[in-house]
C-alpha cells in the first residue's frame, strides 16, 4: 500500500516519502504549511489513491476532543424519561458517535482527516494523545471499550497558528509542505489548466512570484489563489501582453484573486507612486 500521488494531485518526492513513512510506522501524519498549499486535499488524494474511504473531522475554535469520540445527550434522555418513552431504558440511544468512533468501527481501513487542529484550544491535541496512540477509548456510559478494527491512516493538518504540545508531536510523523518552486507550480497548473499558453503562463508566474516576494506583504498569495487567478485570466482571454503593468499601477490584472486585504493593495499602490516619483 504505497502512495505515489495521483493525476489530480502533484506530490513531491519528500511528500510521498512522508505519507508512506507514516503509513508504515502507523503514526498520524502531521502536515503543516501555508494555507492553500493542498494539505486538506492531500488526505482526499491519499484515500483515492489507496482506494479507501475518508472520514473528515473539521476542527473549529469551539471543537472539543470528546466530540471526536462521542457525545452523550443527557438532556434528551431526561426529556424522554419525563415523557415515559421506552427508548430511555437503553443509554445507547443517546450516544452520538464521533468521527474517531466511526473510523474505529469501520469494517475496512479508512483515512481519517483531522483538519486544522491548531484552530482548537491548546489542550485539544493533548486530549487525543491516548486515543490516537492506542487506537481505542472507553465509553463510560456503557462501560465498553471501542477499539479500532482496522488502524486508520490518520492525517492531521495545521496552519501553524499556534504551537502544538511536544507530547503530541512525539506521536506524529511530521512533514512541512514547502511552497512550490516554479517548476513544481508548472506541474500543478498543468493538472488544473492543461494546454495554457506558455507565454501567458510564464508572464503570470513571474508576476505571481514577484507579488509573493514583495517585502511587507501581509498575506502572501497561495497555490489555490494563483490557480484561481489563472482561471480568471483564461476566462477573460487575456494574453501575456495584457498582463504588462504600466507605471500608473503596480497591481497585477484582476489582483483581487491574489491580494486579499486592503493593506496589501495599498502597499502596491504606494510602490507604484514611489516608482513614478523616481522618474
Amino acid at each position: 500500500m504505497k502512495f505515489q500521488g495521483t493525476k489530480e494531485y502533484v506530490a513531491t518526492d519528500d511528500l510521498t516519502i512522508a505519507v508512506n513513512a507514516a503509513v508504515t510506522l502507523e503514526r498520524p501524519l502531521l502536515v503543516k504549511g501555508e494555507p492553500g498549499t493542498g494539505k486538506t486535499e492531500l488526505a482526499r488524494q491519499v484515500a483515492d489513491a489507496l482506494g479507501l474511504a475518508m472520514i473528515e473531522w473539521n476542527v473549529k475554535s469551539t471543537t472539543r476532543a470528546q466530540q471526536g469520540l462521542y457525545e452523550y445527550d443527557a438532556v434528551s434522555r431526561l426529556r424522554d424519561s419525563q415523557l415515559g418513552e421506552e427508548r430511555v431504558h437503553d443509554v445507547r440511544n443517546y450516544i452520538r458517535k464521533g468521527k474517531l468512533w466511526q473510523a474505529f468501527e469501520s469494517d475496512e481501513r479508512v483515512v481519517l482527516l483531522i483538519d486544522e487542529i491548531d484552530k482548537a484550544d491548546i489542550e485539544f491535541p493533548n486530549d487525543l494523545l491516548q486515543e490516537l496512540d492506542k487506537m481505542e477509548f472507553y465509553v463510560y456510559e456503557t462501560g465498553e471499550t471501542i477499539a479500532a478494527r482496522h488502524r486508520p491512516i490518520v492525517i492531521i493538518t495545521s496552519n501553524n497558528e499556534k504551537e502544538l504540545p511536544d507530547a503530541f508531536l512525539r506521536r506524529c510523523f511530521f512533514h512541512y509542505i514547502r511552497f512550490p518552486d516554479e517548476a513544481t507550480m508548472r506541474k500543478i497548473v498543468d493538472v488544473h489548466h492543461p494546454g495554457i499558453r506558455e507565454s501567458l503562463l510564464s508572464t503570470a508566474l513571474t508576476q505571481f512570484y514577484e507579488v509573493r516576494e514583495t517585502p511587507g506583504l501581509k498575506k502572501k498569495p497561495s497555490t489555490s489563489e494563483v490557480l484561481d487567478w489563472l482561471k480568471l485570466l483564461l476566462a477573460e482571454d487575456l494574453d501575456a501582453e495584457d498582463l504588462k503593468r504600466d507605471g500608473a499601477s503596480a497591481l497585477p490584472k484582476l489582483h483581487g484573486a491574489l491580494l486579499k486585504n486592503e493593506q496589501d493593495v495599498h502597499l502596491f499602490e504606494r510602490l507604484a507612486f514611489m516608482a513614478r516619483g523616481r522618474r
